[in-house]
């Protein structure tokens, strides 16, 4: 299964009404930011979720990352991809230009960031936070894209200082976000091959505005780049989409990302704790095991 994780309004710009399930699904990490609805396009079985909730309500630091990632999982995703807007660090990644991320610079400190913060010591592999396999059809589906990228993500819900922005920019980092942790962290310790398309909708504020530019026309500015660069997205992910209908993904190493990350002794791994993470560990530790 294909998990889509995007704005308010994603699911209907791809699919249209096509949606045959809503989905409300209870999770040991709290309610998602809303209810998962599902379709089968072209014999692909695909979940959509919307990031900030209905009405785009839950601000960056409030979404409910550990809850969407561990509905999707109880639906048997394993393909995850997620959209975000973000601001350009570089003057070569111009507003409505899309960027298909492969590292990110974690600013974040108010978020919980694991699955496992109790009762079991997981480590899992992150050089790498999204998937290669996946990265690449996201690639194929988007020739214009910029294949590659460094996404920092701060905390918000404030945008960057002057300051803030340029040390960004000499550690390396292409553009600016809120959103990409811990959802690619999480996505990894659910075992789910996870690629994010990104969309710039401005320069980041490292670059001067325009002499004179009044707010209102900045903002009008914005909005228009926000819009092209929506409709941009959701043409590169809909030729995905109907690219892994037409040659599901092969086995890939995210799908065992926890086969050696579990550091506890099992014999003194709680039962609470494999009942809590579920469907995360079901592969590795039985209901029946623990102490």
């Amino acid at each position: 299964m294909l998990g889509i994780i995007g704005g308010t309004g994603l699911g209907e710009a791809l699919f249209g009404e096509a949606f045959s399930q809503e989905h409300v699904i209870d999770t040991p990490f709290g309610d998602p930011s809303g209810p998962i609805r599902t379709l089968s396009w072209a014999g692909l079985d695909v979940a959509v979720l919307a990031r900030h909730g209905e009405g785009h309500v839950h601000p960056p630091s409030a979404v409910p990352y550990r809850a969407n990632v561990h509905a999707l999982k109880q639906l048997g995703v394993t393909q995850l991809l997620v959209t975000g807007a973000v601001g350009s660090l570089r003057e070569e990644i111009r507003p409505r230009e899309l960027v298909i991320v492969d590292q990110v610079i974690d600013r974040t400190y108010r978020r919980e960031p694991s699955f496992f913060d109790r009762g079991m010591a997981v480590h899992v592999e992150l050089a790498d936070p999204y998937c290669p396999a996946l990265r690449a059809r996201l690639v194929a589906a988007a020739p214009g894209a910029h294949a590659q990228g460094t996404y920092v993500c701060i905390e918000g819900p404030s945008f960057s200082t002057v300051a803030e922005s340029r040390a960004h920019r000499t550690w390396g980092a292409d553009v600016v976000g809120m959103t990409a942790m811990p959802e690619a962290r999480l996505a990894r310790e659910a075992e789910m091959c996870c690629a994010l398309l990104a969309f710039a909708t401005d320069y980041d504020c490292w670059r001067p505005h325009a002499a004179g530019q009044t707010k209102q026309a900045l903002l009008a500015e914005i909005i228009g780049h926000v819009k092209v660069a929506t409709e941009n997205a959701v043409g590169v992910l809909r030729r995905a989409v109907e690219e892994l209908a037409a040659s599901p993904p092969r086995p890939c190493p995210c799908q065992d990302a926890l086969a050696l990350a579990v550091w506890s002794r099992r014999d003194c791994i709680s039962r609470e704790a494999i009942e809590r993470a579920g469907p995360l560990v079901a592969k590795y530790l039985g209901p029946g095991e623990g102490a």
